[in-house]
């Protein structure tokens, strides 16, 4: 079955095309002309991808992908026009997972597109078989690789896709320090050329999810390299 994709974009000289690649790719694609009309199609069936863009009649984007984070972790695209660090804070910590500033080819949405849909892949692929561990445990914090669900002292830790890639690769290599530029390789992909300030927005993100949850693992910077994964009581 076609992936499905719903589209919100109000410039239909933006909209149209931007459909017609998607589907020129195989994905089975609705697009709206606000955030809300698509809001509400997303209650009645969600699809696999939602691509938003920021400035639409009615809610803007960030207020539907809002709305949409605390129902669930799909992935999540924001088209932005203004381009500046403020928009894409924003999105980044409302939970997107990627944005594209505007003007932008269609083609550059598509590979986008592909790279999340890969990235979720790849997660599912990472799941072991029914006779390996089919847990990754740090602390408080249990991860269901099977159904890629995250839980800090038995209640759900709702964590994007991304977060979720992020936080698993993370405890995989408990370890060691993880650098910037294997994250980025692991979690982002190096299809496109992505800043790596990126990575600091999923760790604000993911801090403030364990703080929320009262867990005793902590994600910290190692200065001018990277993160690894520990515990809020080490000194």
């Amino acid at each position: 079955m076609n992936k499905l994709i719903y589209l919100a974009e109000d410039e239909a000289n933006i909209r149209i095309p931007l459909k017609a690649f998607l589907e020129k790719e195989g994905y089975e694609v609705k697009a709206f002309e606000n955030g809300d009309l698509l809001y509400d199609a997303f209650v009645e069936k969600a699809p696999d991808l939602i691509v938003l863009d920021v400035m639409m009649p009615g809610s803007s984007g960030f207020i539907i992908c809002t709305k949409i984070r605390a129902l669930s972790t799909i992935p999540i695209i924001i088209l932005t026009a203004r381009g500046s660090d403020e928009d894409y804070t924003t999105g980044i910590s409302l939970g997107a997972d990627d944005y594209l500033t505007k003007p932008f080819s269609p083609i550059k949405l598509v590979m986008r597109v592909k790279a999340l849909f890969r990235r979720l892949e790849m997660s599912q692929k990472d799941a072991p078989s029914v006779l390996e561990k089919t847990t990754l445990e740090f602390g408080d914090i249990v991860i269901d690789v099977d159904n890629l669900m995250t839980f800090c002292n038995g209640a759900e830790l709702r964590l994007t896709n991304t977060e979720l890639k992020f936080f698993m690769h993370l405890i995989k290599n408990k370890d060691k320090a993880v650098s910037r530029d294997e994250l980025l390789s692991k979690v982002w992909e190096h299809e496109y050329a992505i800043e790596t300030r990126v990575t600091d927005d999923t760790v604000k993100r993911l801090r403030k999810k364990l703080v929320e949850a009262k867990s005793n693992v902590s994600v910290e910077t190692v200065w001018g390299f990277g993160f690894r994964i520990g515990f809020k009581d080490e000194a």
